[in-house]
């Protein structure tokens, strides 16, 4: 399993990465997508929305089941992306990438670094 360096991770299998000031991209980990098997959808209407860390910002869907997101940070969701309407099989394929699922503008940026780092989380999912 792929467990990029440049990330922080949750407990609930989704990783942030800081863009740039108080920009960040976030989606779920490599792990979370095995786990779920084939997505076949993902919804999220959380756009404009500010919320805390650890509320569910959407939810994504697999052949068997139905798995909340939690955002990792307080902060606003900017964008979503607009790739996996049509293509949600991107979260399997590429979930460090092209499989990302939002951005958000955080309330504090310093709260990334209160996260795990690739060798914390890689140590939770073994």
């Amino acid at each position: 399993m792929n467990f990029p360096g440049n990330l922080h991770y949750t407990k609930d299998h989704e990783w942030i990465k800081l863009e740039s000031g108080d920009i960040a991209v976030i989606g779920i980990t490599d792990f979370a997508q095995k786990e779920l098997g084939d997505i076949v959808y993902v919804e999220i209407e959380t756009v404009g929305q500010t919320l805390s860390a650890e509320t569910v910002f959407g939810t994504v869907e697999a052949v068997k089941t139905v798995s909340d997101l939690y955002l990792p940070v307080d902060g606003t969701i900017t964008e979503i992306n607009p790739a996996l309407s049509n293509s949600p099989e991107l979260v399997n394929t590429d979930p460090y990438g092209e499989g990302w699922m939002v951005k958000i503008k955080m309330s504090n940026p310093a709260d990334i670094d209160k996260l795990m780092d690739a060798s914390s989380y890689q140590a939770t999912v073994s």
